[in-house]
């Protein structure tokens, strides 16, 4: 993959979440939403908050989709970053 985002964006892997409950419970993939975390692979050159191998928190609807070499990943702008963790 060869992609550098430009200005304030980020490109972000998005971090799947446990598939079961704490008692158990499977969770099908059709009852799932888009997991709302992910790590950030690349940023823009006015990125300063936040660095590559970070795990970031965003809005649901947050964000570009963007395939590249037959994976999914996101473009987020840094204001949609709600934080990151860790």
């Amino acid at each position: 993959m060869n992609f550098k985002p430009l200005g304030d964006r980020l490109l972000v892997e998005r971090v799947e979440e446990v598939n079961t409950t704490a008692s158990g419970i499977i969770i099908p993939d059709n009852a799932k939403e888009k997991p709302s975390q992910g790590k950030v692979l690349a940023i823009g050159s006015d990125v300063e908050e936040v660095r590559v191998d970070d795990i970031v928190v965003f809005g649901k609807y947050s964000g570009t989709e963007l395939a590249l070499d037959d994976k999914e990943y996101l473009v987020l702008e840094l204001s949609d970053v709600l934080g990151v963790i860790g």
